[in-house]
């Protein structure tokens, strides 16, 4: 197989971008707890895309705001990994737990020199990501779905999907119970 040649990872807006942003890093991380209103405008500075009532904590960790959107009332939990070279698109009332990685690149490894490779990913609305869970760079989460604790997701999970294990598999179909049901809860 031929040697691929190497070209440039990022552009110099790029590369700009993220001397600024390692500048605001740590005012991001160091912020108190409470504060997700300046967490979360220090991202749109950025260029990220933040919905209303969004709570990202302090000690998660997002490498490009500009590759990042995330709906209305959802959050990202203590010390989770966006590690965001593709774009990350997160949904409404989603949650990603404490300890997620969510990995939007990847190298060509096929090519000695491994030439980056980014893949977008999109999490729908209404999921949960259970804590320590790892999302390979260029799957999407259907709506509704669970990501169970400590899962590692390769493939597309489908709406209302519970899966688990590493790699996940499916388990069951998501069931919402209402206060009208007849399920005890």
């Amino acid at each position: 197989m031929p040697l691929k040649t190497k070209t440039k990872d990022y552009s110099i807006y790029e590369n700009t971008a993220r001397v600024f942003w390692a500048l605001f890093r740590p005012i991001f991380k160091y912020s108190p707890r409470p504060m997700f209103f300046f967490r979360n405008f220090l991202l749109t500075i950025f260029g990220a895309k933040i919905g209303k009532n969004v709570k990202i904590y302090g000690s998660a960790k997002i490498f490009f705001p500009w590759n990042f959107e995330i709906g209305a009332g959802s959050s990202v939990g203590e010390n989770a990994l966006i590690y965001n070279l593709g774009y990350v698109k997160i949904g409404t009332n989603t949650t990603i737990s404490q300890r997620v990685h969510v990995c939007a690149g990847t190298h060509d490894y096929r090519y000695l020199e491994m030439p980056l490779i980014r893949e977008k990913i999109t999490i729908g609305n209404n999921c949960w990501i259970c804590a320590d869970s790892f999302l390979c760079p260029g799957v999407k989460i259907g709506d509704f779905s669970i990501v169970a604790a400590n899962s590692t997701v390769s493939n597309n999970i489908l709406d209302w999907d519970v899966v688990a294990g590493s790699p996940a598999k499916f388990i069951k179909k998501r069931i919402i119970l209402t206060d009208d049901s007849p399920y005890e809860v």
